[in-house]
């Protein structure tokens, strides 16, 4: 690990001062952040520690929904009675994830910013165009059973790992923010993300030193609420595919639908085409097929995640059926 800097902020103010000087990062749990400096993947200049600001509280908006702090642990987060109560989604998505260790350390915020667990990125002997720009991509020829089948480029096949922003992406979060400016901005989690594309080391759209201080959530949906992941063990593994859903039904036909998938691209994927061809129908085997056909379409598989494209359409179906009521056969 090399030398750096660490400066204690006392207000979010101050954070967004101390890390817009030179090469740095915010630090509050350090999970992801400590093993990439260890390996000299990421090397900042200063360290602003953040983790003692008041911003670990949740409280409701005034329309309904979860005002939550960006320094709440995930345990506590996945433990609170109303997101049990009203967003099971998220609950389930949280204790998906990681280990009790690393939940009860791990923050919100940082959970969203979670780097790619692609070998070839925590490799420095390998290329990869995300950790060193232009160098190329080892994992399109390599051993990439965990990567991405949508949304990939030719200069990366990474995924996000985290099960977090899938359930928020379903719940359709708000990302607020505070910059150096003294501003904030509200991005909603639809275009917070970016995907490879040329440039895949560009992994979402925070602007240097622009600080997470909390997540917002809408009111809680009406309906039925699932987190599905298949992964290789039972815990303290990446999805290979995950699924969140929220689902409601009226009259026998689906009235309202969000779908969001981990496991299968650069960042948690919604396709609105999938949930516009479930909307108003009857829920059936050919539906859901057709939904799956839709998600699936364009998916390319690189030789050892070839598997994922029918995993993925075995997992939606079986979310589908689930969310439907399961009497379908």
């Amino acid at each position: 690990m090399k030398a750096f800097d660490y400066v204690r902020a006392d207000s979010p103010e101050a954070a967004v001062s101390a890390c817009g000087m030179g090469e740095a990062r915010f630090i509050a749990g350090g999970t992801n952040l400590l093993d990439l400096m260890k390996l000299q993947i990421m090397a900042p200049q200063r360290l602003v520690d953040i983790s003692r600001l008041d911003l670990a509280d949740m409280k409701e908006t005034e329309e309904g929904g979860l005002l939550i702090g960006a320094l709440m642990p995930n345990a506590d987060l996945a433990a609170h009675p109303v997101v049990r109560r009203h967003y099971p989604v998220l609950s389930r998505a949280l204790l998906a994830g990681a280990t009790g260790q690393l939940r009860n350390k791990a923050s919100t915020g940082g959970n969203l910013l979670q780097r790619t667990r692609c070998y070839y990125f925590y490799d420095p002997g390998m290329d990869c165009n995300k950790r060193a720009p232009g160098s190329g991509c080892s994992a399109r020829e390599g051993f990439n059973r965990n990567l991405a089948i949508l949304g990939t480029s030719e200069h990366c096949i990474a995924t996000h790992p985290s099960d977090m922003a899938v359930a928020m992406r379903a719940l359709d979060a708000t990302i607020v923010t505070l910059r150096s400016q003294g501003d904030g901005r509200r991005i909603p989690i639809a275009d917070f993300y970016c995907l490879p594309g040329d440039t895949p080391h560009i992994e979402n759209i925070l602007e240097p030193g622009e600080l997470i201080t909390h997540i917002e959530l809408p009111p809680p949906p009406p309906g039925q609420q699932l987190y599905r992941k298949v992964r290789d063990r039972a815990s303290y593994a990446f999805a290979l595919v995950s699924v969140a859903g929220v689902l409601d039904m009226k009259e026998g036909r689906i009235s309202s639908v969000a779908l969001a998938f981990g496991g299968l691209a650069h960042m948690p994927w919604r396709d609105p085409r999938v949930e516009e061809r479930l909307l108003g129908q009857e829920p059936s085997p050919a539906l859901f097929e057709a939904a799956a056909d839709i998600l699936l379409g364009e998916a390319q598989g690189y030789g050892s995640n070839d598997f994922k494209i029918p995993l993925a359409r075995r997992v939606l179906v079986a979310a589908l059926r689930e969310l439907t009521g399961g009497g379908i056969q």
